[in-house]
């Protein structure tokens, strides 16, 4: 049972929990396209590669799979997952299975307007979101909406270029400087996110942990505290079920008035995930399971509510 993890980065403990799921009865392979991502070096074995941009990179990837008999295979970084969702069929022709959701899911995930269309549709609390200024503007004048608002871009990750704005000018400006934005409204409240596992074999999900967001840093939670609310479960089994995921996601939402609203979808281990795998979530197993034709027992909000988590910086040394 071989594990291959694209673009490890600096996901440390990805690496390292793969490694005590296997226990010694396969391998975790690592790539990155630096020789300085620190996590290749926790994997048993690691291979620097050209950039996901390159013309040929899905065949090293392709050549690494065989190479290494690897079962199967995640990616850590946004970019990559269109790419590997895309060619589902190439890695399972040769035994691989890629631990994503389908194609047309990852890419809704990466545009914003369109996840906001599936979660209206579908019923589902989120914040208004305009791709039209004008209709923005409109509903500015009936009062339906007012700022600060957050301008950010359709289809983007890790908080990158998303700005806070609080009048007219400061968006006309922001209009003229980029293309492809959208004005979303400022949900003034609590965030929480959720880090779900949706079984490969049965499609139901497996397990549901979530966390009070306490700190973020980059885009991502730097302080956290597990919680536990009926409510909320019952919102991400809808949703879930209706978005049809597959494998590993990470939600992140907001809490406004003492209802829950959707934000943004990541199809793939968030950066929070060691939170909810050092509170007994182990989804590592989960996919270790599903690997050998195991189907995972439901295991929602099966952990301790008040777990802090809190990140601090490591070094590793190279020579």
């Amino acid at each position: 049972m071989n594990i291959l993890i694209l673009s490890a980065g600096t996901r440390n403990k990805i690496v390292q929990y793969f490694k005590k799921e296997l226990n010694g009865k396969g391998l975790v392979v690592a790539t990155d396209c630096s020789k300085l991502a620190p996590a290749i070096y926790e994997a048993d074995k690691y291979y620097i590669v050209p950039r996901i941009d390159d013309k040929d990179y899905l065949n090293c990837i392709l050549d690494i799979c065989i190479k290494e008999k690897i079962n199967g295979l995640i990616s850590l970084i946004d970019p990559e997952l269109s790419l590997i969702s895309e060619n589902i069929v190439k890695f399972k022709e040769i035994g691989v299975t890629p631990i994503i959701s389908e194609h047309k899911n990852v890419e809704m995930c990466f545009n914003k307007y369109k996840m906001y269309q599936f979660l209206v549709e579908n019923g589902i609390r989120t914040a208004k979101t305009y791709i039209d200024k004008n209709e923005f503007y409109k509903d500015l004048e009936k009062e339906n909406m007012k700022f600060p608002v957050f301008v950010k871009p359709i289809e983007g990750s890790a908080s990158i270029n998303i700005n806070k704005v609080y009048n007219k000018d400061e968006l006309e400006l922001l209009w003229k400087k980029e293309n492809n934005l959208l004005i979303q409204q400022f949900m003034d409240g609590e965030e929480f996110g959720a880090d779900v596992y949706i079984d490969m074999i049965s499609n139901e999900i497996s397990a549901i942990f979530t966390k009070k967001k306490i700190k973020m840093r980059a885009g991502e939670t730097d302080k956290s505290v597990s919680i536990k609310d009926e409510k909320l479960f019952s919102i991400i089994k809808g949703f879930v079920k209706k978005a049809e995921f597959k494998g590993i996601i990470d939600i992140d939402i907001f809490k406004v008035n003492g209802e829950y609203y959707i934000s943004e979808v990541n199809p793939r281990f968030g950066g929070g995930y060691p939170h909810a795998y050092e509170s007994k979530v182990n989804i590592p197993k989960m996919i270790i399971n599903n690997l050998e034709g195991k189907i995972n027992n439901e295991q929602i909000g099966d952990y301790e509510e008040d777990i802090y988590m809190m990140k601090y910086n490591e070094v590793k040394i190279l020579r």
